[in-house]
């Protein structure tokens, strides 16, 4: 789904090609190494107990993040006007739903393999992306609520749904080492769901007279510049926070330690000729 130009690349361990060189029997020739000699996809012994905690904890996360959306369902339910299927128009509730789906799959993966396909890492920096922007907007909405002449209440649901979870996720995605080399083209998708949800909900509001966010119903905001600028809004924290999570999975190279390079081979040395 994503372009990539070039394969995206992983910081390799260093042990399997040490070992190699080592053991190689004087006056055989010396070949690099492939890249899948280099690495295994399946865990090694030494990575297993960190890739498990790391793949618990995602399951973990995901469980954590369907007790938040029943919880969250459960308190809107006591609603007077209610409605059950506007439940699911909430780009929160659309982005935790994907969001279950993602920590699953990269929580059973990290039980099976040393490092997460460059697929789930894509995916992955989409919905932390999705998540984190849904938190800011919420707090925003708080915020404004007091100038509105109106109190939200924000439960425990609410919490893990819009702050908890999403801060965790980023973390997870941060202290990620072995994170692909995602390419800049990815920030090109960031705003397709976002884009594809707001022009349904500005459609099916006209229908329906509801909206799931104040700044989207014309008869809460002072006009339609209103509504565009918190779109802008809403465009720039998409595309800057994606921005910084591709920037993490290509700039902190240094947290692991580089591959060192193979010794040149003498052609001098004894039994190469």
């Amino acid at each position: 789904m994503c372009a990539r130009a070039d394969r995206p690349a992983r910081t390799d361990d260093p042990a399997g090609s040490l070992a190699a060189v080592l053991l190689a029997r004087p006056g055989s020739p010396r070949r690099p190494l492939s890249r899948t000699a280099r690495r295994s996809p399946n865990l090694s012994p030494g990575r297993f107990p960190r890739r498990r905690v790391i793949g618990i904890g995602r399951l973990v996360l995901a469980g954590a993040e369907v007790l938040a959306l029943l919880g969250y369902f459960g308190y809107i339910l006591g609603f007077k006007s209610f409605i059950v299927y506007n439940y699911f128009s909430y780009f929160t509730v659309q982005s935790a739903i994907a969001a279950v789906g993602v920590f699953i799959a990269a929580g059973i993966i990290a039980l099976r393999r040393e490092v997460d396909p460059p697929w789930l890492d894509w995916i992955r920096l989409l919905v932390t992306t999705y998540m984190i922007v849904s938190g800011i907007v919420f707090l925003a909405i708080v915020i404004q609520s007091s100038s509105r002449a109106y109190t939200m209440e924000v439960p425990w649901s609410t919490q893990l749904l819009h702050f908890w979870i999403p801060g965790i996720a980023l973390v997870d995605w941060l202290t990620d080492t072995g994170k692909a080399r995602l390419p800049w083209t990815t920030l090109a998708w960031v705003m397709l769901v976002p884009s594809i949800w707001g022009a349904f909900t500005l459609i099916r509001g006209a229908l329906v007279r509801w909206y799931p966010y104040f700044f989207l119903d014309p008869k809460q905001v002072s006009g339609p510049l209103e509504t565009v600028l918190y779109c802008v809004v809403a465009v720039a924290l998409f595309t800057g926070i994606a921005a910084m999570l591709t920037w993490s999975s290509r700039g902190w190279r240094g947290l692991k330690p580089p591959l060192p390079p193979l010794p040149a081979r003498d052609e001098h040395e004894p039994g190469t000729g």
